[in-house]
């Protein structure tokens, strides 16, 4: 008897993974680093302080927003992907640079670098406006912090330098709530502090499992082409 395949082609079938939410890591790690680097542009930190403060954002705020970045493209979260790993480089291209420069000394390569970091930081930005306006607001603050830093190390103007001091401390402010409010909310299942959600974001609290792969098809990875 000969064997007949079936009429129908076999309908492939796509497995996804439950992942925790890294964002709150990466914040973590954003706000370390933001208020180590605060602390030497402020004075609060001696010159003598910035390879200690280079060696901390090299072995804690690199690489665990590396992870970050990582642990955001396998939950499909390209905002997460794209921000955190901007952050991540970002900060070990700092790092770095203090390392291999005298105490104290400004980069013009370093401020160069860092108002690409500014726009770069801009994209996944105006991205995550579209769904959650607290992270969004975290994401634009690093740009901001980038920019004002790089506009200090291409001047060596100390009005800059406390400037750029003041947005980090906010940043990392803003950034330790966003972590604590994404936190809660994976904990609890629902909003305890406001993320300020809407479209999109809100909908991927409230929305049912249907309303979460409706268009799966059409996602990098599982579409032909990027």
């Amino acid at each position: 008897m000969t064997h007949r395949e079936p009429d129908h082609p076999a309908q492939p079938r796509i497995v996804l993974r439950p992942l925790a939410n890294p964002l709150p890591l990466g914040f973590l790690a954003l706000a370390a680093g933001t208020l180590l680097l605060a602390g030497l542009q402020l004075g609060w930190l001696g010159a003598e302080e910035g390879q200690s403060v280079a060696l901390a954002l090299l072995a804690f705020v690199f690489p665990l927003q590396l992870l970050a970045s990582i642990f955001g493209y396998l939950t499909r979260d390209v905002v997460a992907g794209t921000g955190m790993g901007v952050l991540c480089g970002t900060w070990l291209t700092i790092s770095l640079v203090m390392l291999t420069s005298p105490e104290g000394s400004a980069s013009d390569a370093l401020g160069l670098f860092l108002l690409l970091a500014f726009v770069a930081m801009l994209v996944p930005a105006s991205a995550a406006s579209f769904g959650k306006l607290v992270p969004a607001a975290v994401l634009a603050g690093a740009a901001l912090r980038f920019g004002v830093t790089g506009i200090y190390e291409l001047t060596s103007n100390s009005t800059w330098e406390d400037l750029a001091g003041v947005v980090g401390l906010a940043l990392c402010a803003l950034a330790l709530y966003a972590a604590l409010a994404m936190a809660l909310e994976d904990v609890r299942r629902h909003s305890v502090l406001p993320l300020l959600r809407r479209g999109s974001g809100r909908e991927s609290m409230q929305g049912n499992f249907g309303d979460q792969i409706a268009g799966l098809e059409r996602e990098a990875g599982v579409r032909k082409q990027l």
